[in-house]
């Protein structure tokens, strides 16, 4: 073999080498679309009822989006509406724009437009509250706001800044600055 030849051979070993080293070696780019490492999952269209220490439900969640967050193990809620059942099984029913869970699911956060409306029963005047945002405790069956709330009910509305909700008692208060109006029924 004469030097040009044995030359060629070890360039081009050399150069098939360098070019399986490139490629093995290569930065492998971003993270697919849609491949968000910050989430561990995302739910999209979901129902989800969580049971209490006896079994019963406790809370029950319909939403379009939920993604869970890696790193604190939180939730975050696009359009959540929380059903939350009272000592008889009916349900108030509380939507917002966005919602966050705790990672223990021991706190819900209502943030924007958030509307209660209590359960659908004949015996009870149908009464609904509306504020810009709620803590939700779904084990204590309360939930509180130190935000503007309005409430009404058939021939009353009422008004005030902070309010609390028990709703297995079916009890709530105004913190301040409540104010009332009654209307009566013809």
């Amino acid at each position: 073999m004469n030097l040009r030849t044995s030359l060629g051979i070890v360039l081009l070993v050399a150069a098939v080498f360098t070019g399986w080293l490139a490629l093995h070696d290569r930065d492998k780019g971003a993270a697919e679309a849609g491949d968000d490492a910050t989430k561990d999952y995302v739910l999209h269209d979901f129902q989800i009822v969580a049971l209490d220490e006896q079994g019963k439900e406790s809370t029950t969640l319909r939403a379009p989006l939920l993604e869970r967050t890696r790193s604190d193990e939180t939730m975050n809620i696009t359009t959540p509406l929380f059903l939350l059942p009272d000592q008889d099984g009916n349900h108030w029913e509380l939507r917002s724009d966005t919602g966050w869970v705790s990672a223990k699911g021991d706190q819900l956060k209502l943030i924007g437009n958030v509307s209660g409306d209590s359960p659908k029963i004949a015996s009870v005047p149908p009464t609904t509250f509306r504020t810009d945002h709620l803590d939700v405790f779904p084990n204590e069956s309360r939930a509180k706001t130190d935000a503007l709330v309005t409430m009404t009910r058939p021939g009353m509305s009422q008004s005030g800044v902070g309010f609390e909700l028990d709703s297995k008692t079916k009890t709530y208060h105004f913190l301040s600055q409540a104010k009332g109006r009654y209307t009566p029924q013809r």
